[in-house]
């Protein structure tokens, strides 16, 4: 029934799995049947301190019998509150402007930069780079922003101004007069869970600086701990001026944050959103980074982090006729898969055997758990992984 319900009113623009999850607990989930599912995936990176966590959800129940939603025209005390953790945990010198999605985010760093670009006298600058392969978000911007051509089908006419580098290396040759920002990933998500150089991203920051070209970091998938550090920014060791933020800092509640070292870009009118950084997204933001940094600063996080890769890794080297190679950063991984062909068949079977994963790029299998997963739930995972992999033989 809800299958037939679900395929007569909602659009078909996702491939759905119809199993109903109904409760779930840290990085297991649990359907209509009781089954339960070990879940390497954290709704796409987001489930950041995992299902049902506790502190998260007494939290959002107490703010949501006061006030769930004004507006920004009033001050809201814990967006102020999350915006000064942000800032302050990051190391960064910047403001933050609330939105409620990753496509949100990057919209407002090109807006940002767009500005900057018109108030920097003649000529004026425009042109954004960003790189093959890299995502930014579903919007008709962001969507162009994306460096994948497969991405640019049927939504068009699109914006103008930008313009696609192979790689990091490229970047530099591409920059001229008219360019005002470069807009990477540093790890690349949807692109195959693939991270940059640490050097030659400190390069080309450096570059960027002297030429006076603002560097926007995507951290939407990278950022909030998943790669081990706030930000990957952090991990990297570079200082951009424009950084986008979602996904994991909600825990499951929308919000994104656009965080910029341009305090005073905008002027009243020049951006807004009606929801975003309520009460209730922020109220959200504030426990997750509550929980997080203290996993961090007591060791649990780099503990756990290094328990998966070891996991990984291991499972790589029995499996190497069909696992190339491990990829990624701190829980944010993947296995490039010998034969693409292969990949949909895997999910599929680790789907039967209760275990959640994902799809990356062309080949490669993408493991985003919660950050609190325990070291239980890691080993059951990969044992129901374990028992995907045989069925493929």
């Amino acid at each position: 029934m809800l299958e037939n319900m679900d395929k007569k009113y909602v659009l078909h623009s996702y491939a759905r799995n119809y199993i109903n999850f109904i409760y779930g607990k840290n990085a297991t989930l649990y359907d209509e049947n009781k089954k339960d599912y070990i879940d390497f995936t954290a709704g796409i990176g987001v489930v950041s301190v995992g299902h049902g966590n506790e502190k998260l959800s007494s939290a959002l129940c107490e703010q949501a019998k006061n006030i769930i939603h004004i507006s920004n025209i009033f001050v809201i005390e814990p967006q102020a509150k999350l915006a000064k953790k942000l800032v302050e945990l990051s190391g960064y010198d910047m403001r933050c402007f609330f939105a409620n999605s990753g496509a949100e985010a990057t919209e407002g760093a090109i807006k940002i930069a767009r500005k900057y670009g018109e108030e920097g006298g003649e000529p004026k600058r425009y042109k954004i780079i960003t790189l093959k392969h890299s995502f930014h978000g579903r919007t008709i911007t962001s969507l162009k922003a994306t460096g994948q051509e497969k991405m640019h089908n049927f939504f068009g006419p699109y914006p103008d101004g930008f313009v696609y580098a192979n790689d990091i290396d490229e970047v530099e040759k591409l920059c001229d007069h008219k360019t005002v920002a470069v807009m990477i990933e540093l790890v690349q998500g949807e692109g195959g869970v693939e991270p940059q150089n640490k050097q030659k991203v400190q390069v080309l920051a450096k570059i960027l600086k002297e030429k006076d070209i603002l560097l926007i970091v995507d951290e939407v998938q990278t950022g909030i701990y998943r790669t081990g550090e706030l930000f990957a920014s952090n991990l990297y060791g570079i200082k951009p001026d424009i950084i986008a933020v979602a996904k994991g800092l909600g825990g499951g509640v929308p919000v994104g944050v656009v965080m910029t070292r341009l305090k005073d870009i905008f002027s009243y009118g020049d951006h807004g959103s009606t929801f975003g950084g309520n009460y209730l997204s922020t109220i959200a933001g504030n426990v997750v980074l509550e929980i997080l940094t203290k996993m961090k600063n007591n060791g649990l996080l780099d503990e756990t982090m290094l328990y998966f890769s070891d996991k990984l890794e291991h499972f790589a080297l029995i499996h190497k006729n069909i696992i190339n190679k491990t990829v990624g950063l701190g829980l944010m991984r993947g296995f490039r898969i010998n034969n693409a062909e292969n990949l949909s068949k895997i999910i599929a079977k680790a789907l039967e055997h209760r275990v959640l994963v994902l799809k990356a790029g062309r080949n490669t299998l993408r493991f985003l758990p919660p950050l609190t997963i325990t070291k239980e739930e890691i080993d059951i995972g990969f044992e129901r992984l374990e028992d995907a992999f045989k069925d493929l033989n």
